[in-house]
């Protein structure tokens, strides 16, 4: 496929947009068409979002992770003790006073202390809070709050409307 570059151009006494002349003139416009070409490229490009940042978050979660020589399991979208995590964790109740043992325990009644001190320690280690300074309190990072509700979000939008339309085989 051949390309040709048109430009405006004097044809038998007339201004016409005609095909480029293949000699040494016609390189100033043709460098103008081709830096044209890149910016609006290039415009292009930086319009599309670029997903490996996503992926290596999606792994870091998914993953199970070492600390202190302790492994932690990942965390799974689809598992109902994690869903029920996050649903706890997305209340506004903890983005203003923080996390603490104690209150998660009021929503986790049949978990102890020490199960909840697991939780919260596998939440740090894969980077969802953070706790702050001299107390008991934890925060939710910035990764920790796209986690959870993007959690839930491919729950409630995606995955049961998709299977409410079913008809039950059995």
């Amino acid at each position: 496929m051949s390309l040709k570059f048109k430009r405006l151009r004097e044809v038998q006494g007339q201004l016409k947009n005609a095909p480029m002349k293949k000699n040494i003139y016609s390189l100033f416009p043709l460098t103008s068409l081709l830096k044209a070409a890149n910016r609006r490229y290039l415009e292009f490009i930086s319009q599309l979002d670029d997903p490996s940042e996503g992926v290596k978050n999606l792994e870091r979660i998914s993953r199970t992770a070492e600390r202190d020589g302790r492994s932690y399991k990942g965390f799974n979208f689809y598992d109902q003790e994690d869903q029920k995590l996050f649903e706890m964790l997305v209340r506004g109740e903890f983005n203003i006073n923080g996390l603490q043992n104690k209150l998660i325990r009021a929503f986790f009644p049949d978990k102890n202390t020490g199960m909840v001190s697991r939780i919260l320690r596998r939440l740090r280690s894969h980077g969802l809070i953070k706790k702050v300074g001299r107390t008991y309190k934890y925060y939710l990072t910035k990764l920790g709050k796209a986690v959870i509700v993007t959690g839930l979000r491919i729950r409630q939008m995606l995955v049961v409307p998709e299977l409410a339309g079913l008809k039950s085989s059995l």
